[in-house]
This record gives C-alpha cells, structure tokens and sequence, in this order.
C-alpha cells in the first residue's frame, strides 16, 4: 500500500518512507504496470495530440508547450499525424479514442464529418488549437487564419502594393490545407475589399507546402504574371523557397519583388533578406491548451466552452520594400 501510494500520490508519504521506496525502485528497475492501474483508477495519465505533420516546428512548438505545462502534472503526450489528409485524421482519432486518453488536442478544427461525430459524443475534454476559435467542438485556443490573410493584405496595400499574389496548395481529395486555404480567402477578401485583382493568387501542387513548393510555383507565378509586385505565402517554408527562386532568377528582393510568410520559422530570421511574417506563438498554444486540459480535469472545470485567442503580430523585416 505504501509502495502503491508513493508512485500515484507522492506527497501523501512522509518525506524518508518516500525516498526509501523510490530507491528500492531504482535498485529493482521496477517499472509500473500503467494499463492495470488504470483499470482500477479509470485514469490513463496521457493525453492525445493530433498533428498534420512532425516536418513543421511550429507544429512541434505546440507539443513543447503542452508538455512544459503537462509533464509536471505527470500527464504524458501520445502524438499522431495526419498528414493533412482527413480520412487519416479520422481514422487517427479513432485509435486514439481506442486507448483512452483524458484528453484529446487536434491542430486544426477542419474534420472529416465521421470525425467530427467522434468527437461530438466523447465524454473527454477535446481542444482544437492553432485554428479559429469561434466555433469549436468543445474548446479552442488559437487565432484566425483569415486575419492573418487580411493582415498580409493590408501590409502591403500600406506600402503601395497593388498587383498581389499569392501562393498556396490546391485541395486534392480529402488532402487539404484547410488553414493555409483560410489564410488565402482573407487575402482575397482584402484585395477585393480595395478594388484590386486576386488573379496574381495561386493554388497549386498538394498540401503541405515546402520549400520546393515555394521554389516551384513563385517560378510558375512570375512565367504567368511578369508584372506581380508582392506575394504572400501561406508559410514561411514557401516564402522562403521563394526567396531562393527570385536568387536564382536575379530578381532582387524587396527592390523588384516582395515576399511575406506566415508562422516566423527560425529560417526566415537568418535568409537574406530576412523574412517579413506573421507570427502567432503556438508554443504559448501549447502552454495554454495544456492549462485547460489540467482545468478541465480538475475539480471545478469551466462550465462553459473556453475559446482563447491568441492574437498575430505582424513581424516586419527586409522582404518586403515599398512601392
């Protein structure tokens, strides 16, 4: 009995018992039986974490949030991906369901509609990050991706900017960048908003977009129109793809042609020019959907949905001029 409280509730056991068994613990390379024990506590001890993709680092910002806040908590994360397909996404919920977590965290709030009828009838906090927070399952913590489009819009009609582009996947299948489309449809909704032309916009290739993504269509962008003054990409991965094309084209960035990310990845601070983004911060994402999972298993849960914007931040560097 003693044994068995000091591995579930520590500071129930005076400070020597305590350190006696942990050492017998250590001698023994004992390790607990977790899958038993839950079946008596009704308690896994971890949490569910679906991720599009493990290539993005502010996807696993996201993760590193969470555990900051989970891991003293002693809650664990099991992290799955869907790679932007949404039949993967459902069948990844549905494996996770099958183990039982406390909790389940989903980057993005676009779901297959079997998907969506899961998490409709678990009986598990479920949170849906990094997306638009108006509308969720249960709870969101996250930021709108259309604003980020407006934003970008904006920035560059302030500088003088009226033949725009854009670069973006195009929707394959059930494969899609759901968030990447959001960000683009705020764009168009900003030019049209001022009078100007979405035609400079592109969606091309499959989700997720990359380097060679950004390389391959901003080549395809200029062959088809020459005269575009500034382009958006749906992430900084692309600009920065882009970037290396205008290079290897010789057309100097910001002078002949702008370039704006989204997401302020490390790359895009050191590339020269550095990268004008949008940044929202998914490591504080984290850290905050990892606070609402521990409120919402604790004693006195919300009693109504949490939706926690984050907020963006335009981050205005060297690719971007002025008109």
């Amino acid at each position: 009995m003693t044994v068995s409280r000091v591995l579930s509730n520590p500071e129930l056991v005076k400070a020597e018992t305590r350190e006696r068994v942990l050492q017998a613990v250590a001698s023994l390379n004992y390790v607990p039986d977790r899958t038993a024990g839950s079946l008596s506590t009704r308690r896994t001890g971890f949490v569910a974490l679906v991720l599009p993709t493990l290539t993005n680092v502010n996807f696993s910002m996201v993760a590193h949030g969470l555990t900051d806040v989970l891991r003293p908590k002693a809650f664990q994360l099991l992290i799955t991906y869907d790679n932007y397909s949404q039949q993967e996404r459902e069948t990844q919920i549905r494996n996770l369901l099958a183990r039982r977590p406390e909790a389940i965290v989903l980057v993005g709030a676009a779901h297959s509609r079997g998907a969506a009828a899961l998490l409709a009838q678990v009986d598990i906090p479920v949170i849906e990050v990094a997306d638009d927070t108006t509308r969720p399952v249960q709870h969101a913590v996250g930021f709108s991706n259309q604003e980020a489009g407006r934003m970008a819009g904006q920035h560059f009609i302030r500088r003088g900017f009226t033949r725009i582009g854009a670069l973006a996947s195009q929707p394959h299948g059930d494969l899609a960048d759901h968030r990447g489309e959001a960000r683009i449809r705020g764009l168009e909704a900003e030019l049209r908003l001022n009078g100007l032309s979405t035609e400079r916009i592109l969606r091309d290739g499959d989700a997720p977009v990359s380097y060679d993504h950004g390389a391959a269509k901003l080549g395809l962008l200029l062959d088809r129109h020459p005269d575009v003054e500034a382009v958006f990409c749906v992430s900084d991965l692309a600009a920065v793809g882009a970037l290396m094309e205008c290079q290897r084209r010789g057309v100097a960035v910001p002078d002949q042609l702008s370039i704006m990310g989204f997401g302020d990845f490390d790359i895009g601070r050191v590339v020269n020019p550095s990268l004008t983004t949008i940044r929202a911060d998914f490591q504080d994402i984290g850290r905050q959907a990892g606070q609402l999972v521990l409120d919402l298993l604790g004693p006195a849960p919300p009693a109504a949905p949490e939706m926690i914007d984050v907020g963006l931040t335009l981050v205005e560097r060297g690719s971007v001029g002025h008109r």
